[in-house]
């Protein structure tokens, strides 16, 4: 068939199929006026946010998503309003409704697209490291125990204890994987998880395994949620929940017991491995919690036993309530682990799932804190390389093929559909199922790519795992300073500007004054931020103060004159009375005089 004769059938084919596509949108979405009037709503709230908040922080709150780039935003947005019986394409994620928003450069020292543990040195320590690496400076040799000395960095959790703040770690990987080792570990291999796991080198130079430095630092960390039982415990001791499983430590610690028994007198303690234990913590008399939810990495959120874990926002309803009572304040670090872990297997079902969980545990603690004390920040260490794309309708499942219906037009050169999302590599290069043929590509025309939480999407290079991707990642920020957090950034700025809004570590210059006067670029005014009780507050918090207290020092003075009034009043009544006593007191005594003659 010629060229000439393809096109023109081609273009029938799409207006058709655009003609019979169910409409899922409203009416008002056809309108002009309807989006006019969404972008003037937009810009009020944006220029309502003009009043920056420059309070100084006493809670800090950092939410990291483990893999989640952008394009994992954009399909779990989609995914998590399509579970809302959405479209999808419209909903706004809870860390979406965050008035700052910036970018994070992801590299390490040595690498283009780095892993976790370099990444989290960055965003928890401040700097830029080697890439499987944690806690250390970038002059280390990966795997050479020696080159550690003297290149430890303290994370931000650390400067949070130092000034009497509350900590917190939850992930739902394990409490020794790369991202919340950052929190507390230095090492300069990241799969140091236990002892068993040292090489012989690491041993005889003298170094700690993860787990063990953990408990090293547990007397910093409130709060620790996460999975991870058996690389605490030695080979003969038997799991709790699985009965065949045991710790892999051969060097006889049970950091987990000795955790318990190294409880101060006084000091109520919990350790935790299930949900209804967790539960049952009365936070008012807790003061520390290790909960060790699974003998390593937690499940996904779409296979979790719902009666034996807990939710990533379970966890952390749970360690806010503990962690707030302290009144300097705490820092909490939350990892949503397995969009990582889902995204290595091309496994998109489960990764949109656990996405959607994660950004349920960030309204969690909104709803839980306020924007005038609490700083909440929520980024990735890295990206992935699933894309989304095709030209899928309005609506369509993020994780169905594009479009739903399989039209000609649409499908690829070898007449097959594909799904919207893919992976640039990954064990799901063959897709599908089903084994076929070196070098052709499954038929997903009778696949459920939409439910089966075993179907891995489409690659487009064979690979065991799926690597990740090098782009920017998001970052967003709510509460006080978030406004810091405004453009294309160094990863490892992150904890320097968290540091800065809740004057911890060395950078306190700015907390130390009363007043400070900053020059205002836009029109030089001088906008004047006054520390009250501890709070930095700006010209709009000042003025509104202002107010309340002349109300109640005018209330105060109503309630004084009427007190006056009222003593008056009562004065006048008793002298009244005192006056007419006096006025008939001859007469009874002469009636008297009279009787006794």
């Amino acid at each position: 068939m010629a060229l000439n004769t393809i096109i023109p059938f081609l273009l029938i084919l799409q207006i058709g199929c655009t003609l019979a596509q169910e409409k899922v949108w409203s009416d008002e979405e056809e309108t002009t006026e309807y989006w006019m009037e969404k972008g003037q709503q937009e810009l009020r709230e944006a220029l309502e946010r003009e009043n920056l908040n420059k309070l100084t922080a006493k809670n800090l709150i950092m939410f990291l998503g483990d893999g989640m780039g952008i394009p994992t935003i954009t399909a779990g947005r989609i995914m998590k309003g399509q579970l809302h019986n959405q479209t999808g394409e419209e909903y706004q994620l809870a860390m979406e409704k965050f008035p700052h928003a910036g970018l994070s450069k992801t590299y390490s020292i040595d690498r283009q697209t780095t892993d976790s543990a370099a990444t989290a040195t960055a965003y928890l320590c401040g700097v830029k490291t080697k890439h499987g690496t944690i806690g250390v400076g970038g002059k280390v040799e990966r795997l050479n125990c020696a080159s550690t000395t003297g290149q430890e960095v303290d994370s931000i959790l650390v400067d949070a204890f130092n000034e009497g703040k509350s900590t917190g770690i939850i992930s739902t990987v394990h409490l020794v994987h790369a991202s919340p080792a950052g929190a507390y570990a230095h090492v300069v291999e990241r799969n140091w998880y236990s002892d068993t796991r040292l090489t012989p080198d690491a041993r005889n130079e003298g170094c700690s395994d993860i787990a063990e430095q953990f408990y090293d630092s547990s007397d910093m960390i409130t709060v620790a949620l996460s999975g991870g039982r058996s690389f605490f415990r030695p080979t003969h001791v038997t799991d709790e929940e699985y009965s065949l499983r045991r710790g892999e430590r051969t060097d006889g610690q049970d950091f987990i017991a000795r955790w318990i028994n190294d409880a101060e007198e006084g000091e109520n303690r919990k350790y935790v491995w299930n949900k209804q234990d967790l539960e049952d913590i009365d936070p008012v008399t807790t003061d520390r919690v290790l909960g060790l939810f699974e003998p390593e990495s937690m499940d996904y959120e779409i296979d979790r036993d719902q009666g034996l874990d807990p939710s990533l926002s379970e966890m952390v309803e749970k360690a806010i309530q503990i962690l707030r009572k302290n009144e300097k304040g705490y820092f909490l670090f939350v990892e949503g682990g397995k969009i990582d872990q889902a995204h290595h297997d091309t496994n998109a079902i489960r990764a949109m799932h656990d996405m959607a969980a994660f950004d349920d545990a960030i309204e969690k603690a909104v709803s839980m804190t306020s924007d005038s004390d609490t700083l909440m920040v929520v980024t990735a260490d890295h990206s992935h390389t699933m894309s989304l794309g095709g030209y899928s309708w309005r609506g369509n499942p993020i994780l169905g093929r594009t479009p739903s219906d399989g039209v000609a037009y649409y499908l690829a050169d070898d007449d097959k559909p594909y799904t919207s999302l893919l992976y640039n590599n990954g064990p799901g290069y063959q897709g599908g199922l089903v084994p076929v043929p070196a070098g052709t590509r499954e038929d997903l025309r009778n696949v459920n790519t939409s439910d089966s939480i075993s179907y891995k999407q489409q690659t487009g290079v064979p690979s065991a795992s799926e690597s990740h991707g090098g782009e920017d990642v998001a970052i967003f920020a709510r509460g006080p300073m978030a406004h810091l957090f405004h453009g294309v950034h160094e990863q490892n700025y992150i904890p320097h500007a968290m540091k800065y809004a809740a004057c911890i570590g060395s950078n306190k210059d700015h907390c130390m004054a009363t007043l400070t006067v900053a020059e205002d670029a836009a029109d030089g005014t001088e906008e004047y931020n006054v520390l009250f009780l501890n709070m930095w507050l700006d010209t709009t918090a000042a003025s509104l103060a202002l107010y309340v207290q002349f109300v109640i020092v005018l209330c105060l003075a109503f309630l004084l004159l009427f007190l006056v009034v009222v003593f008056l009043r009562a004065s006048r009544s008793v002298k009244s009375n005192s006056a007419e006593l006096h006025q008939h007191e001859p007469s009874y005594r002469n009636s008297y005089y009279h009787d006794k003659i």
